[in-house]
């Protein structure tokens, strides 16, 4: 009873010091920092983080005015609060960002080493309020194009970081990226508002080689890509969720790539509204976004078991985009580039989008790397049209090694999606419309083995190619589809591979004629029950 009775009083004693140290609070102003936005803050700033540090942790808190700051260093169980009306406000001068190179290297690290607010190995660290931390990026220029990331910070960058709670916070005007969260475990992002326009690659955030990370209810909006899944080292990107979010973006709303040397692992997207910006000048991309939604796999690594669900997409170019590549760029100088990486197991449904442009969208794997398992349901997409007959007769460049972008191919040879080097490919309840006459295929599979095709319902316009384009496929079901194309065959069949191609249950009385078959395919090839 006597023993009971000392280890309940150490551990009510322990547990007392503890919750003090966390619910400790820290002004700024307390160390001297002066919040007229023009006097130099980033000693005060750093003795408070400091000091709640060595009380055992707390809460460091600016309040009241603009606080002029250079690179700030996060310590474990801290957190930065910047209360509504407060403003942390980077400075205009590259000499009060010292280089900080992380000892988790990147491919990153040779170009970009500063950052406003900077922390590598820590735990239970946070970004909070409801205030603003404005990095003034338009101040700093690309001083050489050769290399053009150097001196330009970061807003937020953190490596290899866990238990990181960023919650509340407007961040604006970083010179590069907004956010870089490098190798970081349990990172949850709530409710914040990014607005990054004004210098080049401002991205609005960036999660690298990171694992079991929520995003949620956050608005970015970016002249570079919005919403970013990276892996420029050997970790890949596994675990993480991202819901209830708005991206706006001139190049791409949500992207995973373009380095991809770890790969994306378990990854799940949902609820989330896709739209360009407005009232923004382009310093990349495009008035209209480049795309809705990117996954591209070219340096590497493994992207697989990606789930995407209710989007909702209006005013980019092409809404989804699909690249299995091998630019094969190494993560280090001096390394072996990287052996084609694997691209499987993608499920994306319920996603309608409108407005967008007139190239279409594309799964493209290569010839020795094909793309695997992909089945894409519910979609209700409008495309611009304006596509002409001999569009639909395009050969369409391989391009292994070109950087992916959904415009790499040009105009597609269909206004809906071209398929190309995929095996195992499953489309479900599929609306295709143009708001102008589009005289390309609606849909073109091309070296695709192990096609399901259920439910198209696609526009067709007089003197227009065949609804679907098929060439070397093998092995598919084609059902419940009611074509509309009096004048029009269904479908063109060519190539000597295709085999075993069956429509079945489909309604053709619309059609001229179920199939065009081109002299190269085998008589035997197409199948109608």
């Amino acid at each position: 009873m006597i023993h009971h009775f000392i280890v309940v009083s150490i551990l009510t004693a322990w547990m007392s010091t503890t919750t003090f140290a966390a619910n400790a609070v820290f002004d700024v102003r307390d160390f001297g920092a002066q919040a007229d936005g023009t006097t130099l803050c980033t000693g005060p700033i750093q003795k408070a983080m400091d000091a709640c540090a060595a009380a055992g942790g707390g809460t460091v808190v600016l309040a009241g005015g603009k606080f002029l700051s250079g690179t700030i260093y996060l310590r474990s169980r801290v957190t930065l609060r910047i209360e509504a009306g407060a403003t942390l406000l980077g400075s205009t001068n590259i000499a009060h960002y010292p280089d900080n190179v992380p000892a988790v290297r990147s491919y990153t690290d040779q170009y970009v080493k500063q950052s406003l607010i900077a922390g590598e190995n820590l735990e239970n660290v946070g970004i909070t309020g409801r205030g603003l931390i404005d990095g003034q990026g338009r101040s700093f220029k690309m001083k050489d194009r050769k290399r053009p990331y150097e001196n330009r910070p970061y807003l937020i960058r953190l490596v290899n970081c866990r238990d990181v709670l960023v919650e509340g916070v407007r961040l604006q005007h970083s010179a590069m990226w907004m956010q870089h969260y490098l190798g970081c475990e349990r990172l949850t992002m709530r409710g914040v508002r990014v607005w990054n326009f004004g210098n080049a690659n401002n991205d609005g955030l960036d999660l690298d080689g990171c694992k079991d990370c929520t995003v949620s209810q956050c608005v970015f909006e970016s002249d570079d890509d919005a919403i970013t899944l990276k892996s420029t080292f050997e970790r890949p990107c596994d675990s993480i969720t991202i819901s209830d979010c708005v991206a706006r973006s001139h190049c791409n709303a949500i992207k995973m790539g373009t380095e991809s040397n770890g790969g994306f692992k378990n990854i799940t997207i949902a609820n989330c509204v896709v739209t360009s910006p407005t009232h923004t000048n382009v310093f990349y991309g495009r008035g209209r976004g480049m795309s809705g939604i990117s996954l591209e796999l070219v340096d590497g690594g493994q992207l697989e078991r990606i789930a995407i669900s209710n989007i909702s997409i209006h005013g980019v170019t092409v809404p989804l985009f699909l690249r299995l590549g091998d630019r094969a760029r190494p993560f280090k100088d001096g390394m072996e580039p990287p052996p084609v990486g694997s691209f499987r197991d993608v499920v994306i449904n319920n996603v309608v989008a409108t407005g967008v442009g007139k190239i279409g969208c594309s799964i493209t794997g290569l010839t020795n790397a094909p793309i695997h398992n992909v089945l894409v349901s519910n979609l209700m997409f409008e495309f611009e049209g304006g596509g002409t007959r001999k569009l639909a007769e395009k050969q369409v460049d391989e391009l292994p090694k070109k950087y992916p972008e959904s415009l790499m191919f040009g105009d597609l040879p269909a206004y809906g999606f071209y398929c190309r080097h995929v095996k195992g490919l499953r489309f479900s309840n599929i609306q295709l419309r143009t708001v102008a006459a589009d005289q390309r295929h609606a849909m073109v599979f091309d070296d695709v083995e192990n096609l399901s095709l259920d439910g198209l319902d696609a526009a067709f316009w007089p003197g227009g190619a065949a609804m679907l384009g098929l060439a070397q496929v093998r092995d598919a079901l084609i059902r419940g589809c009611k074509p509309h194309a009096k004048d029009g065959a269904f479908l063109k069949l060519a190539g000597d591979k295709s085999r075993n191609i069956t429509l079945l249950a489909n309604d053709l009385s619309g059609a001229g004629k179920p199939a065009d078959i081109a002299p190269d395919a085998p008589k035997d090839a197409l199948a109608t029950k």
